[in-house]
């Protein structure tokens, strides 16, 4: 409560022209340089076992990798592909269906990305589903 105070004022003053933050200030900015997107995409038409592939990878990703969801090292994201504007995402990454798909980001543009193609063949057991992201997603934040 009181860093966040603290915080309140300093951006005020920011505002107003009176300030400026040494470099050491901006402890709360997103992750600079890599960082990891894992992105769930879907369509309007959302399937039980579509919902359950959002449902598992998001509990593999925010069960096991806490920290750097904080940090900012990781981001999930649930895009509709079918929403205006996201449609693009369908041939960036050549998306057939619902799909989880690993972007690694440096210095704001995308490096590499993975689509984790086998969810669908583990959608019927959620430990192995759980498991392949986990190590995938790993193996990414590696890289």
């Amino acid at each position: 409560m009181k860093r966040s105070f603290i915080v309140f004022l300093a951006l005020a003053a920011l505002i107003c022209g009176n300030l400026t933050l040494p470099a050491s200030a901006e402890v709360d900015a997103p992750a600079k340089g890599a960082h990891i997107v894992a992105y769930y995409f879907h369509g309007s038409f959302r399937c039980p076992t579509c919902k359950k592939l959002e449902q598992y990878s998001k509990e593999a990703i925010t069960s096991n990798f806490k920290d750097e969801l904080a940090s900012g090292k990781l981001e999930f994201k649930v895009v509709n592909v079918e929403d205006k504007g996201n449609e693009h995402y369908t041939g960036d990454y050549q998306l057939f269906t619902k799909s989880l798909v690993l972007s690694k980001v440096v210095d704001g543009k995308e490096a590499s990305w993975k689509n984790l193609d086998k969810i669908w063949d583990l959608v019927g057991d959620k430990d192995r589903f759980v498991g392949y992201v986990k190590d995938e997603v790993t193996g990414f934040l590696k890289e």
